[in-house]
């Protein structure tokens, strides 16, 4: 196992060699450094520029609301745009088209038009609704549909104004006609046969199985129970204005409807409803429910802002910037949608959960900014700490807004034009955020920074003491009115204390996970989430079901019911389209017809030739039966299409509907036929179903298509699992190649892909063992989740590779340090973010909270735990032998109290009789730049609540030991030395020689600055970010004979 894990991380090891050759391509760092650099000091400034002009821009792009174009209707939303059934039914309107005026048929509409539907089923339980009283209330229930007044434009009107007509007659519902003989079939006197019973009083021809639902059926074919029975009511749509009245009639239908069951108008019947119109009711219920939210979030993630960016330190503590990054990121995505409906973007209720993520997204770049301004030296101005800060936090929140906004890129190459609105609408909310947040909300970080160097409480704005001079203050003016620091000793660390939650990841966590007991636990628990995502994938669901649509406690969900439990016998009237140049007369064609009819009707999805509608099969049924008094002949086309003129296609008769004739009226150019679908039960079912018959279809030597109106939805089961698959591929190796190109090193760029690909197997996994099936809803949440998904890990990875610590162990340490505080806040800002979602009670927004929850808590879980896991096993470093550590040698009490055991300096020295004067040793060989703390390991979301970074807290540690020791061997120096030093002249009394260089590099930096001065030219202040790296500081070798220091620090002077 040893030797299997050395060869693994060997090859981890090449694949790092590889990367530190991309270590060079930095440019695009580079550039993103200076340019922020610049920005920042621009910033720091002129903030009020850049403070008024995003507000104005706000105000600008707000007033596109006026101009929004709201988007309800589901068949656009959420069936793809060039989907095959969009094709075939314009085939079938090509050559059929649907005359609602005087020839409508409802078996053979090409659209689900407007209508009205009720299921009814027994109000005492009763499994039969075969009942006097109940069809007495039947009859009540068309009554009140039948004669409830509608109104548009002016007009007045009622069913029987507007109704689809066939032969000048009302589409009615004669199942009612029953009410003739019920009493009879109550009694048991007369049977109903099913399929199909003609009446013996009006003589109408039943079809049970269109009205009749959950019917029990003896052998003998009877009828001995029918739990429940549904009423259709169609209005013509031939005309935009036809269409617009049949929509003011659904509206009154389902208020008319809902108010007489509400009422206790019946006593015997419950009755359901639903129309064309309730889908889009449903959508803009839902855009309702969840407005009301927006204050509460705002209000709580305000709240968990305003304590997170708090500190202990009333000056360094920021709690206003806190609620400031949600007011700009609440700035900027009302701008971003403002400005998509300038351009002309429909604008949907989906689109009102971005706003949710987006503040969670803002409140990110907050906390990186944050931490970047307190890694900042308090001892720079304002603008070149902004430069700095803007410096360090360039790849940061460039990197995070990047990947987001082209995952949602990628979604708006999705066939479906609701994902397509979704991620356009969201895209312009990241790119808007980023804006706003390196503009208003930096210039709100620089007017702080002012109020810090004036050492004002960061909530009421007063002037404070810093801890360290408040001895004599009362306790509560200690806990309540200290911060900052005593400008006299900028680097005491009672001013100066470590944060305690990123302490406890570094000595706690750390050491926790480096365990190697623990790591076999994560590793395995790795295996198992695995294990359950791959068998949660199995089980994934596809489709969006009209149901979902619709709220919990909408009217809507118990017809939906009604219509599953009762209706999925006999759910669809199949089309079977037939064009081209084919001669009907010839057996050939006839057989191959007959034989394709044939194998439909033996297929699982279709019923038995009972239910098939087949113009072709009854006219040759007839003329064959009928020959001998017929006397006709169809041997030739010219008798066919004559004889099928003059006896089977006349008016009256539906069949005249399925054969479209050329302008001359002798050759057929298309023809149709119904088949009936029977047993769909679920979503997967109608997508096999519908598979299964274009197979069909493709195989045959007719030129034939089929087609139902749903099949137009139905296109999506074929499409959304091909496209997600293909949407988190292409992304997945997006971020690789971005992630290399903002930190370019091969192994991270490989550690970032495998982590984006596992997050997003286990939310694909998971969101099905959570009830979410794969719809274009969870597909855009599945896209979004590519760019959420590298956040914490491309941080992590980068963080690691960055370490200079020598062992993996203590690289884990400086991870966890520099991030395990910041992902834990980015992870519960995110969560917090969407957390309202769930009292909205749509489906829709809470497949948005169940896949945000998943991907950012599997994130966090990869980020803290799998990878400092896995990259302490396998990554750089990983294989090498640990070198013993030399045993410290052990000093006496005399030999502590010199700098270096090596290196003893003399209190004073003359040349030539002069005395070299020496300054005091204040500044610390490695301190450049006045001692700014080195940048942060982390690229993503940083420690905003720590003060400075752990290096610098070390240095200053390190800076208050040098100075007790230079005060304990100068005094240990000036006692030895008071007897043997007799003569001024000859011994003048000083402190330490520059034995380091540092006065030189002091006076270096003085005629620097007074050669620009003279040149009238502006100071610039190089930013401590990695293109501006600062020389390695003097330090001895390991021989401690040699000292390095930087190129230009003076030749140096030994005693």
């Amino acid at each position: 196992m040893t030797v299997g894990r050395k060869c693994i991380a060997s090859v981890f090891t090449a694949a790092d060699e590889v990367g530190q050759m991309g270590c060079g391509l930095t440019c695009v760092d580079d550039l993103l450094n200076r340019s922020f650099y610049k920005l920042g000091v621009c910033v720091g400034r002129r903030p009020g520029y850049f403070l008024i002009v995003p507000v104005l821009l706000t105000l600008l792009c707000i007033t596109g609301y006026q101009r929004i174009k709201y988007e309800i209707d589901p068949e656009y939303l959420f069936s793809p745009v060039r989907g095959e059934g969009k094709t075939e039914r314009a085939l079938v309107e090509h050559h059929f088209k649907v005359n609602y005026t005087s020839r409508f048929n409802v078996g053979r509409i090409t659209r689900a038009g407007r209508f009205g539907r009720v299921i009814v089923t027994s109000k005492d339980g009763d499994s039969n609704i075969l009942r006097a009283d109940v069809w007495r209330e039947l009859r009540i229930l068309d009554d009140i549909i039948q004669n409830t007044t509608a109104y548009y434009d002016e007009e007045t009107f009622t069913y029987h104004d507007i109704c689809a007509k066939w032969m000048e007659q009302c589409f009615t519902n004669d199942i009612l006609n029953l009410d003739k003989i019920i009493d009879e079939v109550e009694s048991g006197q007369l049977n109903l046969t099913f399929p199909v019973m003609f009446n013996p009083v009006t003589w109408d021809a039943h079809a049970f199985p269109v009205y009749f639902g959950g019917s029990k059926v003896s052998d003998d074919s009877l009828i001995i129970s029918v739990p429940s029975v549904q009423l259709v009511y169609f209005v013509t749509a031939d005309s935009k204005r036809q269409d617009a009245k049949g929509a003011a009639w659904e509206d009154v239908f389902l208020d008319a409807v809902g108010r007489a069951d509400e009422e206790g108008v019946f006593s015997h019947i419950s009755v359901s409803r639903f129309s064309s119109r309730t889908l889009d009711h449903e959508l803009e219920k839902n855009t309702r429910t969840v407005v009301p939210y927006f204050s509460s979030t705002f209000i709580i993630m305000g709240f968990f802002s305003i304590v997170t960016c708090m500190m202990a330190d009333w000056v360094r503590s920021k709690p206003w910037l806190g609620l400031l990054g949600n007011l700009s990121a609440a700035m900027a995505t009302a701008s971003a949608f403002g400005a998509c409906i300038y351009i002309g973007v429909e604008f949907i209720g989906i689109n009102l959960a971005a706003p949710f993520l987006m503040i969670g997204i803002g409140l990110d770049d907050t906390f990186v900014m944050l931490a970047a301004w307190r890694r900042t030296s308090i001892k720079h101005s304002v603008p070149e700490r902004m430069g700095v800060m803007m410096s360090e936090a360039a790849v940061s929140i460039t990197i995070t807004s990047v990947t987001d906004m082209i995952s949602f890129w990628i979604g708006v190459l999705s066939p479906f034009p609701s994902v397509q609105i979704f991620c356009t609408y969201s895209g312009f909310a990241v790119c808007f955020t980023f804006i706003w947040h390196i503009t208003f909300f930096a210039s709100c970080v620089a007017i702080s920074g002012y109020c810090e160097q004036k050492n004002l409480h960061s909530v009421v704005g007063v002037k404070v003491l810093p801890l360290s001079k408040s001895g004599n203050k009362s306790w509560l003016y200690r806990l309540m009115c200290t911060g900052g620091v005593d400008p006299d000793d900028p680097d005491n660390p009672i001013d100066n204390q470590e944060h305690g939650l990123m302490a406890f990841f570094r000595d706690y966590l750390a050491p926790f996970i480096n365990n190697g007991f623990v790591k076999a636990i994560i590793i395995l628990t790795f295996a198992a989430y695995l294990a359950g995502a791959g068998y949660g994938i199995t089980k994934i669901q596809e489709g969006l079901e009209r149901r979902k649509i619709a709220r919990a406690d909408s009217y809507s969900i118990e017809f939906f019911d009604r219509e599953d439990l009762y209706y999925r016998e006999f759910p669809y009237r199949i089309q079977v389209i037939i064009a081209g140049d084919y001669n009907y007369s010839d057996p050939l064609t006839q057989m191959q017809i007959e034989n394709f009819t044939q194998i439909l009707e033996n297929t699982s999805y279709i019923s038995n030739p009972l239910y098939t509608e087949s113009w072709l099969r009854s006219f040759l049924q007839y003329v064959e039966r009928n020959q001998d008094y017929l006397n006709v002949t169809i041997a030739t086309e010219t008798e066919f299409i004559a004889a099928l003129k003059e006896l089977w296609l006349f008016p009256a008769n539906p069949f005249s509907l399925d054969v479209r004739f050329n302008e001359a009226g002798d050759r057929i150019l298309a023809s149709r036929f119904l088949v009936q679908a029977v047993n769909i039960t679920d979503t997967n079912h109608e997508k096999e179903m519908v598979r299964a018959l274009r197979r069909l279809c493709y195989d045959s030597p007719l030129n034939v298509t089929v087609f139902h109106p749903y099949f137009v939805f139905f296109d999506q089961f074929e499409l959304v699992r091909p496209t997600s698959i293909q949407s988190m591929v292409i992304g997945a190796l997006i971020m690789m190649i971005v992630s290399f190109i903002f930190i370019p090193n091969v192994l991270c760029s490989l550690w970032v892909a495998f982590s984006v690909i596992s997050i997003e197997l286990g939310v694909a996994g998971y969101m099905a063992l959570w009830n979410v099936n794969l719809d274009s809803i969870s597909m855009i949440n599945l896209i979004m989740c590519i760019g959420f998904s590298v956040d914490f890990t491309a941080h992590i990875c980068y963080a690691y590779m960055s370490s200079k610590a020598k062992t993996p162990d203590e690289k884990v340490r400086e991870c966890l340090y520099a991030l395990g505080l910041p992902i834990l806040q980015g992870s519960i800002s995110t969560i917090l973010g969407v957390l309202a979602l769930i009292l909205a009670e749509s489906y829709i927004f809470l497949v948005f909270f169940k896949m945000v929850f998943l991907v950012v808590f599997f994130g966090a879980m990869h980020g803290m735990f799998l990878l400092p896991v896995l990259l302490s096993l396998f990554g750089p470093g990983s294989c090498k032998e640990e070198s013993p550590k030399k045993p410290e040698p052990k000093l006496s009490n005399v030999e502590k109290s010199f700098p270096h055991p090596y290196c003893i300096p003399h209190p004073q020295f003359t040349l030539n009789g002069t005395s070299v004067p020496t300054k005091p040793f204040k500044s610390l060989p490695y301190k450049m730049y006045g001692g700014d703390p080195e940048k942060d390991l982390g690229i993503g979301t940083s420690g905003e609540d720590s003060s400075e970074s752990s290096s610098n807290r070390s240095q200053r540690r390190q800076a208050l030991e040098d100075e007790q020791t230079r005060r304990r061997y100068q005094e240990g120096w000036r006692r030895s030395s008071h007897n043997i030093l007799q003569s001024p002249s000859q011994f003048t009394a000083s402190q330490v020689m520059d034995v380091y260089g540092h006065e030189a590099e002091r006076a270096w930096h003085r005629q620097r600055y007074e050669e620009q001065q003279r040149r009238g030219g502006r100071r610039y202040s190089p930013p401590e970010g990695r293109q501006f790296r600062a020389p390695p500081p003097p330090m001895r070798s390991s021989s401690h004979h040699n000292l390095h220091q930087p190129r230009y620090i003076a030749e140096m002077r030994f005693p």
